[in-house]
């Protein structure tokens, strides 16, 4: 099973690559980065400085989205970053939250996500795109090679992912929800004709490893709590779009009955103050808090429904001590290695 780290790129952007550095030369296999230009810094220069530090890992966004920057564009980054180091990029890509939240707008329609989806991979893939009335290619991007995951939560979304993405990115580590979404993304594949086992599930949360105490638990959930909130942004999507009855799990949509709006301005930030409506149930259902021990089990859950990568959100107080516990107590134990001799 892979590891990736999620970061914000909150300057200094030396303090992000080092990151990086440190979750590369500790087995991590991918790092990601939020995409949103306003409230952070541009995530596409500081992958360019990881993957010139790093030996192994894969970068891209969780995620990017339609709106905010021109497809073409977009492809021409990630296939000039395959070929300065090797095809080590992956792009996420979503509707859209707080990078067009911020300005004003909208998150893009599934068509527009659909469209991009093939313009960006195909594109980045050196192949020949229908682009604004046109056929397009990068002639100089033989030999990139780009996937293309999307996050989704709702019915619709989940349906487009199983019928045209490379991966899946869960961004909740809620085995029961996890189930649910990942069975849609793989009945709408096979409806598509696709091979369901082609498309890689990606679930991504915060990770919190405590000592065992009731007292650290209770630290880890308030570091951890925005996450809930930042989830409820998409669930109150949902609901406005089809209504109470959207099919979606009641543990997905009940807890924002309490929400009272959203302020951007403190988006993806640990003790921020609009997210006391997550109760502590959410934040330990949503997140995984606890020793080492507790992780691995919900891990290994999470793969026995599918999942292929789990991506750890860093957005806490404990980054450092995060990443080298899970080198040295989660991810051996999860990836145990085969005896030399047998």
């Amino acid at each position: 099973m892979d590891f990736g780290v999620v970061l914000q790129t909150t300057p200094p952007s030396a303090r992000v690559v080092d990151l990086a550095v440190q979750a590369d030369r500790l087995g991590f296999s991918h790092v990601w980065t939020f995409d949103s230009h306003i409230l952070w810094q541009d995530p596409y220069p500081i992958y360019g400085q990881i993957l010139d530090r790093t030996r192994r890992v894969t970068v891209g966004p969780m995620v990017t989205n339609p709106t905010t920057r021109d497809w073409t564009v977009t492809a021409s980054l990630f296939a000039t970053l395959n070929e300065m180091y090797g095809n080590r990029t992956v792009c996420g890509i979503g509707r859209g939250d707080s990078a067009v939240r911020v300005e004003g707008g909208r998150p893009s329609t599934l068509a527009a996500l659909r469209d991009a989806v093939g313009v960006i991979r195909g594109m980045a893939s050196g192949d020949a795109v229908p682009y604004a009335g046109s056929t397009l290619r990068l002639p100089w991007a033989t030999a990139s090679q780009l996937e293309v995951w999307v996050a989704a939560y709702g019915p619709k979304a989940l349906k487009l992912t199983g019928e045209v993405a490379d991966g899946y990115i869960l961004q909740l580590a809620d085995p029961q929800i996890t189930a649910w979404m990942v069975e849609a993304v793989r009945a709408a594949a096979s409806e598509a004709g696709r091979d369901p086992d082609d498309i890689t599930i990606c679930v991504a949360a915060p990770a919190y490893v405590t000592d065992g105490s009731a007292e650290s638990a209770e630290h880890a959930r308030d570091q951890c709590r925005w996450f809930g909130g930042m989830v409820g942004n998409h669930v109150a999507d949902i609901v406005s779009r089809y209504g109470e009855s959207s099919g979606v799990p009641a543990a997905l949509t009940d807890y924002i009955a309490e929400r009272k709006g959203y302020d951007y301005n403190q988006h993806g930030r640990a003790g921020n103050t609009h997210t006391q409506f997550v109760p502590d149930e959410i934040v330990d259902r949503f997140c995984v808090i606890g020793p080492p021990e507790e992780h691995v089990k919900r891990i290994e859950e999470l793969r026995d429904l599918g999942v292929d990568q789990f991506a750890v959100y860093l957005q806490h107080d404990d980054k450092e001590h995060t990443l080298a516990a899970y080198a040295d107590h989660v991810m051996p134990l999860v990836n145990v290695q085969q005896d030399a001799r047998s």
